[in-house]
């Protein structure tokens, strides 16, 4: 073939033409016939794997949204690599561009990897640059997520730098901009952070996180931890899928979550092992449903799920009081771990320890929160939920509850300490639910949280539905 006249492409083809034809170092009549004697040999589908096709929000389906993942260098680096699994199961294409820093806690291989695609780590880089390449990382998206956001990067960002691949991208794009804030708890507070957030802010951009926890430096503690994976990609999807149905649209939610501390003395308390992320998801997912909801939080390191108006409880007496004021609801979730009791006299003053004798502990029934509000005669929600956390003969125990509470569901989980729930990110449920005479169990497979508490909501959403004939 002497030679070859393609007509009747457009731009976008011809563009992505030049820039593979650059990358291979050939010619784009030499490239197109290499594209041809492939496809000859083995078809392939010459999608966004292959050429990256320009921004076209009118045409372009779900699957084909592109996410430009901008890693900082931060510890919190490692998380980002999860984050590329998360963004893909999702259905984004993703592109990963990393900081010098960000190289020196994740490798672009191990990025490049992930994504299926090329990483991008220098400006400067004649093999993506011959055509101003961080332009094109910069447009050829539908958002730019910035995960780990360093103190350092947002304020290069608040100036308006762009003296390394990263800032040139974050200055040169017209498309929303995520960030995923992850430094020390003192870094975060300091004055100079806080004034360059702001100024992001108003510049449009939206944040996730950070999260209060534990940080990597031993004996460190406080916000500033890098919101989780899952937390970022379902914000990604938040930004950028339309608004799925909301079939909770003028319900009420109210759920609990969390433990309850029971004072002993100003120092001491007694609780249960739970972390409230459980309780969290729900309500998060309640509210992507449409639902206006309520949320009864014991102490956890937890931030506030967008839109949920969050009560913040230590003791089982004061979440029975929060709870019973925020009813009248369509439906209550209790999903909090609430100590079963509390020592009968709290003590004013630490309890010292005494030579060769133990302090007397008198322990009183804290309230039953999930009864009280299902015996209800009048201000009763029609669907009341509760969680059944147990360690052995976990059906069985869950059905007792179901009929000595007089709830409608019980939720019942495992949380033994080899299955990991208390305090980790996944679950296995059971849902037993009255059905008439019968008592129904369905049982769901491990899931994440939030896969859970948006399957979960899913089934309250059909319920209510039901009940009420609409």
């Amino acid at each position: 073939m002497a030679s070859l006249t393609i007509r009747k492409l457009d731009e976008a083809i011809k563009a992505a033409l030049r820039v593979r034809a650059a990358q291979h170092g050939r010619s784009v009549e030499d490239e197109v016939r290499g594209i041809l004697r492939e496809a000859a040999a083995a078809p392939v589908a010459l999608g966004p794997a292959n050429i990256s096709s320009g921004h076209n929000s009118s045409g372009k389906t779900e699957a084909e949204s592109q996410v430009t993942l901008i890693i900082g260098g931060g510890i919190a680096a490692y998380k980002s690599l999860d984050l590329i699994r998360r963004l893909k199961e999702r259905g984004f294409v993703v592109r990963c561009v990393l900081t010098n820093a960000a190289q020196q806690f994740v490798t672009p291989l191990a990025a490049s990897a992930l994504a299926n695609t090329r990483a991008y780590t220098g400006l400067f880089d004649p093999a993506s640059e011959f055509d101003v390449g961080h332009i094109r990382l910069a447009r050829d998206c539908d958002l730019i997520v910035v995960a780990p956001a360093t103190a350092d990067l947002m304020a290069k960002m608040a100036g308006g730098h762009a003296d390394d691949l990263a800032t040139a991208i974050l200055l040169a794009t017209d498309r929303p901009v995520l960030l995923a804030p992850a430094m020390n708890p003192l870094m975060w507070s300091n004055a100079a952070t806080r004034r360059n957030v702001a100024q992001l802010v108003r510049d449009g951009v939206t944040l996730v996180g950070p999260d209060a926890g534990e940080m990597a430096e031993a004996g460190e503690s406080g916000v500033g931890r890098m919101a989780e994976p899952v937390e970022i990609a379902e914000a990604v999807l938040g930004m950028l899928r339309p608004a799925g149905p909301r079939p909770l649209a003028g319900r009420r939610v109210l759920i609990t979550a969390g433990p309850t501390h029971e004072p002993i003395d100003p120092v001491r308390y007694i609780a249960n092992r739970s972390s409230g992320k459980q309780g969290f998801a729900i309500a998060a997912a309640a509210r992507a449903a449409g639902a206006e909801v309520v949320l009864v939080s014991g102490p956890v390191g937890l931030p506030d799920p967008p839109g949920v108006a969050v009560k913040r409880v230590e003791s089982a007496r004061e979440m029975l009081a929060a709870v019973e004021a925020a009813l009248p609801a369509d439906v209550a979730i209790f999903a909090a771990a609430v100590a079963d009791w509390r020592v009968a006299s709290e003590g004013d003053q630490k309890i010292k320890k005494a030579a060769g004798a133990l302090p007397r502990l008198e322990l009183v029934e804290n309230p039953d929160i999930l009864a009280t509000v299902a015996r209800l005669a009048d201000a009763r929600p029609p669907l009341v939920i509760g969680f059944a956390a147990e360690t052995e003969h976990l059906i069985d125990h869950a059905r007792a509850k179901l009929a000595r509470k007089r709830c409608d569901w019980i939720v019942a989980n495992d949380v033994s300490p080899a299955g990991g729930v208390m305090g980790g990110d996944r679950n296995t449920v059971h849902v037993i639910r009255k059905d008439g005479d019968e008592v129904r169990v369905d049982s769901w497979p491990a899931m994440a949280k939030d896969e859970v508490a948006t399957a979960l909501v899913a089934r309250i959403a059909e319920a209510v539905h039901a009940r009420q004939g609409t």
